[in-house]
């Protein structure tokens, strides 16, 4: 429902507050003052004054309650929520100006979240079949059948899963041996999970810079960084737009380097119509809550040779030898998913191919909407890629009326969450000093300019409608 479904002037006659409820059946009207919130009025409101023979023809400021309850719009849905019951059904949500921008009921969150996974399916039905047969640890058939799928999605003969996309990046790398000594070249602009698990394992990050239309690991820069050391490749596929792999792969056969793809924000996406995960030595997935699929927390690490996989599967489970119970001839970790997680997982892939549906039709609606808005940039598609759009992101050009902090501050009040472009690594302290890199300028320009805007599979039409309507509006006033 319209916002302006639920509001009346305060210098309204009753009459028109009565029939402002009746169309909206909500029985509630916010009154305002112009756009300044000064108070609610329910049907109860306008039934009691009647009873003491008010006429309808009064205003309504003299029967609203002038003092309701009301929330700035920035307000935390589990707040809201606690504010909510049988007696406040309803509650105003307002700026710092108390201007009326938005509400929240029993049956509507105020927020337009930038993510947030989809439970419609069995999830709920797997869970429960965990904890009713107390298969909730790492040990259960869940995992397997989890571990199954994404062989099958990626066509990687080998599968293990892990605790986070953190620790399954970290175990592939150990797992093919990259450690002290060894060079991994990683994408400037990207997760720091990315560079924090090369420095896990010991090896030096080298960091280059991306290319400026599909904001991913710039070939040419990568064939510029190989030296002697360099034993492997780390691409990225950012927000869902799958790296140049015809050209890494390239480059990593003619110096014979490893590659392991960071897939964590590309499941769903292809390369010339072949998934992400399947181009590499190894590759990696995350299923945190706002992933494409979610287990809540918990990864995937896929492998092209059985020694690489067995060798993970050693050091994901403590290092114990499989043949001799608590025998553990390496130092190994505890990086298992729980069987709970996976049961997630196995119900999550079984409507993967919908859920990308859904979020490149959302790309499409946005594209639709934003694109003769001309400061901003929106994101590509190669001829040879497939994207799947994780979260959709934006680049706010200088010549925009508003900078782009200024731009999330406004959404902030409107009630729409939005997330700025990852950091440069470069920039940030951790990192000043422990990898090499060159001249970084294109992630540096993007990273300042960057803002993902809602992108859940469950986000409608007039969710877009609304960011749409705000940053068309920013250019008709200006």
């Amino acid at each position: 429902m319209e916002l302006d479904e639920l509001t009346i002037q305060h210098d309204s006659p009753l009459r028109e507050a009565m029939a402002c409820m009746d169309a909206n059946a909500q029985g509630v009207c916010f009154v305002l003052d112009g756009k300044r919130l000064v108070g609610m009025i329910t049907d109860g409101d306008v039934r009691r004054a009647a009873l003491h023979g008010v006429p309808l023809d009064n205003v309504v400021s003299q029967v609203m309650v002038k003092n309701c309850k009301s929330l700035p719009v920035e307000t935390p849905d589990p707040e809201i929520r606690r504010n909510l019951n049988h007696r406040i059904r309803h509650i105003p949500l307002v700026n710092k100006a108390n201007e009326l921008v938005d509400y929240a009921s029993l049956w509507r969150n105020h927020r337009i979240p930038v993510m947030e996974p989809q439970l419609d399916g069995n999830e709920l039905e797997y869970v429960t079949e965990c904890i009713r047969t107390n298969w909730v640890s790492s040990q259960g058939r869940y995992v397997q059948i989890f571990e199954e799928q994404f062989e099958d999605y990626t066509t990687q003969p080998h599968a293990v899963s892990t605790s986070s996309g953190t620790t399954a990046l970290h175990l592939a790398l150990m797992a093919l041996e990259i450690g002290a000594g060894d060079e991994v070249i990683v994408p400037d602009l990207t997760f720091v999970a990315t560079i924090n698990a090369v420095l896990y394992s010991g090896a030096t990050p080298v960091l280059v810079d991306v290319d400026p239309e599909n904001w991913t690991m710039d070939p040419e820069c990568v064939s510029k960084a190989i030296t002697s050391k360099t034993k492997a490749l780390l691409p990225v596929h950012l927000y869902g737009h799958p790296c140049d792999m015809a050209s890494i792969t390239s480059i990593a056969k003619s110096h014979n380097l490893l590659v392991v793809e960071d897939s964590a924000q590309a499941l769903g996406s292809k390369y010339e119509e072949k998934p992400m995960g399947s181009f590499g030595d190894a590759a990696i997935f995350s299923f945190f809550g706002n992933k494409t699929i979610t287990t809540g927390e918990g990864g995937m690490a896929v492998f092209r040779a059985t020694k690489v996989a067995d060798r993970a599967r050693l050091l994901r489970d403590h290092g114990m030898d499989k043949g001799r119970r608590y025998w553990h001839p390496v130092i190994g970790y505890n990086y298992r998913m729980t069987n709970l997680q996976a049961a997630l997982g196995v119900a999550q892939m079984e409507r993967l191919g919908k859920i990308v549906e859904t979020k490149r039709a959302l790309a499409d609606l946005y594209r639709e909407q934003l694109e003769d808005i001309d400061w901003i940039q929106l994101p590509g598609e190669a001829e040879w890629a497939t994207n799947s759009y994780w979260l959709y992101t934006v680049i706010v050009q200088s010549s925009a009326p508003l900078s782009r902090d200024a731009l999330a501050n406004d959404f902030q009040e409107l009630g729409v969450e939005t997330r700025p472009m990852f950091n440069p690594l470069h920039q940030m302290p951790p990192y000043a000093n422990v990898c090499r890199q060159g001249d970084l300028p294109v992630s540096t320009g993007l990273a300042s300019a960057g803002l993902s805007l809602p992108s859940a599979p469950g986000a409608s039409l007039e969710d877009v409608n609304r960011v749409a309507e705000y940053l068309a509006n920013i250019k008709t006033s200006t």
